[in-house]
């Protein structure tokens, strides 16, 4: 995890005349993310999350952002100094987005992301993933239009395979030679499977990711 100071946090500000009055965590997340994801977006990548975390005295603000190609230490430097100037411009302006002192941590996703979108599925196709579908509509040779009408649904079930193909209907998997698809409403979030047996081909940065996997990963911090 890196983390870089840029001087003493943000001391505790009183209200401004005409600015917004503070709100608790959950629009506090909505006022961030409104300053925050056009930012990222214009860098080229997708803003993932928004969190707000108390730690003593202070909050934790936690942007995890992401693009198709992954994103590079030296870009989520770039990202974090972007979004921390969109903040004080905001703060210029509206007044404190978040009351009191506040540490901003930048950061790509974990392996351990759960897979709930259809760009998460796309970013991952080649690796093997744990997910719960429903029914067995999906499984090689049964497919939910082979049941017969009025039949009872299959009840949901667990399966591991290697993401062969995502778009924005469906996945398809490769289940031990056999392919099976399930579309979006059928699959719960997935799970990447590290692959210890594969490790010479993951890339140096992804290897680094899956030995800090407890951590947060890949982290650019900035004390404000």
């Amino acid at each position: 995890m890196t983390q870089r100071g840029r001087g003493a946090a943000k001391p505790v500000a009183g209200p401004r005349a005409g600015g917004r009055p503070r709100g608790d965590l959950g629009a506090r997340r909505l006022r961030l993310r409104a300053v925050i994801e056009p930012v990222v977006a214009s860098a080229g990548y997708d803003l993932e999350e928004v969190s707000v975390s108390r730690a003593g005295r202070r909050h934790i603000v936690r942007v995890i952002v992401d693009g198709d190609g992954g994103v590079s230490l030296d870009a989520v430097a770039e990202v974090s100094r972007s979004v921390s100037k969109a903040l004080d411009d905001a703060e210029a302006t509206d007044g404190d987005l978040v009351a009191g002192e506040y540490q901003l941590e930048v950061s790509s996703p974990g392996v351990d992301r759960p897979l709930t979108l259809p760009r998460h599925w796309r970013r991952n196709v080649g690796r093997l993933v744990k997910v719960t579908v429903k029914g067995a509509g999906g499984l090689p040779g049964q497919r939910a239009t082979d049941q017969p009408t009025g039949a009872q649904p299959s009840v949901d079930r667990q399966v591991t395979g290697r993401v062969v193909e995502a778009d924005d209907e469906r996945v398809v998997f490769d289940l031990d030679g056999r392919q099976g698809e399930w579309a979006y409403p059928d699959l719960g979030p997935g799970r990447v499977q590290v692959e210890f047996s594969r490790l010479d081909d993951v890339a140096d940065e992804d290897l680094q990711e899956i030995e800090d996997i407890d951590d947060e990963d890949d982290v650019e911090g900035e004390e404000r």
